[in-house]
């Protein structure tokens, strides 16, 4: 057991320990209705936006920036109370839910001290019960900040064990330093910065510590002339919440297994639908294009975006990459933490309005259909008077290298696991029926492609997210006789004894054209075999990385639902020379 993880099997001292230390745990919750809330009153805001380079005689130099974690109150509709949260930013005052969009320069570093000024006691419900970051002093929250989709250091990844309290009083056994530096080497594209601290990843983002970075490269986006200029070029951060009358953000406090986990339930879903930290906002829009950036925030829902009015996506860019041409869309499936960076023609538009819908259900695939709520999103008022529009989507993007799976040096099996109990409630999922801290077994050279298998022997769709990799998606193959595979996976973990060759023979699912790119993340459906060719290296270039892949304390691979995450979905990647 790792320092600072609590033993799963000291029950009595850690219920204790969940009722003193959440502040959270109510004898009674009693819920705004979201349907009697009026939709589309609340004005989209442009997150305040901060630079991560200076510009010293003409020239983009370094910046070291200091960004904090602060306990605060956020209006998320005008007719909800002021909400309790945590929230980034340059000052307490300054701070937002989501927090500052740092504006990055490709091949100009970006240093970040992240401070931790937050409470002693969490302002919602946690579980001990789960291998969580807890301090020896039992105060203070800890949090640790991970740049997804980033392409950096290992000391500067947000390692769930690098955890720090306030002040830094406390650390967690595999810290390592209080400034993060990104090179911003990497490709240009979208990326966005949370919480990453062990156990606690899904109540610290619900709690609002969320944002958006951006990492631009004028050399080789100018002269594609996509939509440009905050007015125009604006991200979008997307994710669900439901609240008390008090305004407070409403999480359930008894486990599914209360048993077992007094507090853990498998996945988080709220009625209203957040944008920037208003929920079903509005926005002004003129009668041209526009670019958004959009990045699914939310814990574990999952969204099919679509307008009621008939317009369509053009899909320029998928996570932090583009695409080689842009893909025109009616629709777009969207998992959690997936980025979908699309432009829109408002001038298309034959109607002056157009509403921002939502039809996934929750859970993916198999649940529960969406309500009036949670299936909209937000509204464009479109002007009427048309314009000129200097913009425009060119036939050809940027080209990457293909993924080519002759070049690697080694093919895996990932194996999705989702254990419950004889009611068949969850407990916890594992990655290769193994828990987060046994040893690493993903150990890929710098520099190498590796084929990934990624067998999901779940009922739910997992968004796979690789730190430090990218990867494109090659195959999707349904597997026959699946309870039989079943079976043998779960009394071995061995695919190959299992002879998933001769049940990966089903059906063909075809990867969607906008998603053929490289991406960092990507929707592992469930009951497939999923193909994935991954590199540990840049795409954009042959160039080295800037730092030491291999050092301490490496990087991880996981789930996306947090929730899943947090229990224990999620495995140790350690990079060898």
């Amino acid at each position: 057991m790792m320092p600072g993880v609590v033993d799963p099997g000291k029950r009595t001292v850690l219920f204790v320990l969940l009722i003193m230390m959440s502040s959270s745990v109510r004898a009674e919750d009693r819920l705004i209705n979201t349907s009697k809330l009026e939709m589309f009153v609340d004005k989209l805001p442009d997150m305040p936006r901060v630079q991560g380079f200076d510009i010293v005689d003409g020239v983009p130099k370094p910046k070291s920036l200091d960004i904090g974690m602060y306990e605060t109150r956020w209006k998320f509709h005008r007719d909800v109370p002021p909400t309790p949260v945590f929230a980034f930013g340059t000052s307490r005052a300054a701070a937002t839910v989501p927090g500052p969009t740092i504006e990055a320069r490709h091949g100009v570093g970006t240093c970040v001290t992240w401070q931790n000024y937050l409470p002693s006691k969490h302002i919602l419900p946690w579980d001990p019960t789960l291998p969580t970051a807890v301090p020896r002093t039992r105060m203070g929250v800890p949090t640790v900040v991970h740049l997804h989709g980033g392409i950096d250091e290992p000391e500067s990844d947000g390692h769930s064990h690098s955890w720090f309290t306030a002040g830094f009083r406390e650390r967690g056994p595999k810290w390592t330093k209080a400034k993060y530096h990104y090179h911003n080497s990497q490709h240009p594209g979208n990326l966005w910065y949370h919480d990453h601290a062990m156990g606690l990843t899904r109540v610290n983002l619900l709690a609002g510590l969320i944002g958006a970075y951006i990492i631009r490269h004028p050399g080789v986006e100018s002269p594609l002339g996509l939509p440009a200029g905050d007015e125009f070029d604006r991200p979008l951060v997307v994710f669900d919440r439901s609240f008390r009358v008090d305004g407070s953000i409403y999480m359930n406090s008894t486990g599914n297994n209360p048993s077992i986990h007094p507090q853990w339930q498998p996945e988080y879903f709220g009625d209203a639908i957040v944008v920037n930290g208003k929920a079903w906002p509005y926005m002004v829009v003129r009668r041209r294009k526009y670019r958004f950036r959009i990045i699914n925030a939310s814990n574990a829902r999952f969204f099919n975006f679509f307008f009621t009015n008939g317009l369509e996506f053009v899909v320029v860019a998928a996570d932090s990459a583009y695409l080689a041409e842009p893909v025109a869309a009616n629709a777009t499936l969207v998992g959690p933490s997936e980025i979908l960076d699309v432009v829109v023609d408002f001038a298309k538009s034959k109607s002056d309005h157009a509403v921002l819908a939502n039809d996934a259900v929750y859970p993916y695939p198999s649940g529960d259909p969406v309500n009036e709520a949670n299936g909209k999103v937000m509204k464009f008022l479109i002007k009427k008077d048309p314009e000129a529009d200097p913009s425009r989507v060119p036939e050809r993007l940027v080209e990457y290298p293909a993924a080519d799976a002759s070049e690697a040096a080694r093919t895996r099996y990932i194996a999705m696991y989702e254990y419950t109990t004889d009611a068949d409630e969850p407990t916890h999922l594992y990655l290769n029926a193994k828990p987060y801290d046994d040893p690493a077994t993903e150990t890929p050279r710098e520099g190498s492609t590796e084929v990934w298998r990624v067998i999901n022997l779940t009922d739910d769709n997992h968004p796979l997210h690789i730190h430090l990799g990218l990867f494109r998606v090659v195959d999707q193959t349904e597997l026959l006789d699946l309870e039989k595979f079943k079976d043998c996976m779960t009394k071995s973990n061995d695919a190959e004894r299992c002879q998933v060759a001769e049940h990966a023979r089903g059906q063909k699912l075809a990867v969607p054209p906008h998603e053929k790119g490289w991406k960092n993340v990507y929707k592992m459906t469930p009951g497939y075999v999923t193909t994935i060719v991954v590199r540990f290296s840049y795409i954009h270039s042959n160039s080295s990385y800037p730092f030491d892949a291999t050092a301490e304390p490496g990087y991880v691979y996981h789930c996306h639902i947090l929730d899943h995450e947090d229990n224990v979905m999620m495995r140790p990647l350690k990079i060898i020379k």
